[in-house]
Parts: C-alpha cells; sequence; structure tokens
C-alpha cells in the first residue's frame, strides 16, 4: 500500500523550516537513512551531505537566465510522480475534520494522540 501512514512524527508549533525540523528528529552524524532511497523536495539542496543514504532524489533546479533540458524535466516529472503518493496520504489524513479544521489547542500532547488516531483510522480504511 503505497499510501499507507508509516511515521509521524511529534507537532511543532509556530512556522518551523523542514529542515530544521528534520535536524531535530534525526540529528546528523548518524546513519538514520543509510538503508533507504530518499526524495526530498527542492529546499533540501545543498543539505545532502549532512545525512547519508543509499540514494538521494532531488529534482532539478532551474539555472536562472536558462532553461531545464528535456531528460531533466523528464526526471522531476518521474520524482513527482513518485511523490504524489504522500500527498496523498496527506489528503487522506485531511478526511478527519480534526485535522483539516484550525484546532485551537495548545496541548500538542492531545494534537500528537489525535494525529496517531487519524493516522490508524486512515490506514485501517486502506486495508478494507
Amino acid at each position: 500500500m503505497a499510501k499507507r501512514i508509516l511515521f509521524l512524527s511529534y507537532s511543532w508549533g509556530g512556522k518551523i523550516p523542514d529542515f530544521r525540523l528534520l535536524k531535530e528528529e534525526f540529528p546528523p552524524g548518524q546513519k538514520w537513512f543509510k538503508k533507504f532511497k530518499v526524495r526530498v523536495a527542492l529546499g533540501y539542496l545543498g543539505r545532502e551531505k549532512e545525512y547519508e543514504c543509499k540514494e538521494l532524489l532531488i529534482p532539478h533546479k532551474k539555472p536562472q537566465q536558462a532553461a531545464l533540458s528535456e531528460a531533466q524535466k523528464s526526471e522531476n516529472r518521474e520524482l513527482a510522480s513518485e511523490r504524489i503518493s504522500v500527498e496523498h496520504s496527506i489528503g487522506g489524513l485531511k478526511r478527519y475534520r480534526l485535522l483539516s479544521d484550525r484546532l485551537r489547542c495548545k496541548d500538542f500532547g492531545f494534537y500528537n494522540a489525535a494525529l496517531g488516531v487519524c493516522a490508524g483510522l486512515w490506514n485501517f480504511y486502506l486495508s478494507t
């Protein structure tokens, strides 16, 4: 099942860059992703030296005053078609109003528990 939720990190409040969250959850210097093929967005460009991966897939960035080659465009489309299952999983979680509406709750423990329950329900929905 490509759309199953396999990992949930803790919730963070405010506007925090994705890479900073990654460094908090998985501190650099350890071999967290050595056995995995990792797909990331362009926001991680230049940061590939901090984590060792089996294979790191980053889309090609369009150079200034130039265009991407057809091969690069094709690779970007292929990466996007693989990443879309993640977006569909997030969309599946948003079926539950608790996650799609604004939750005015200051207790991140409650929100993390609710997120885990919604992920479990989504995975159960996919298994039926």
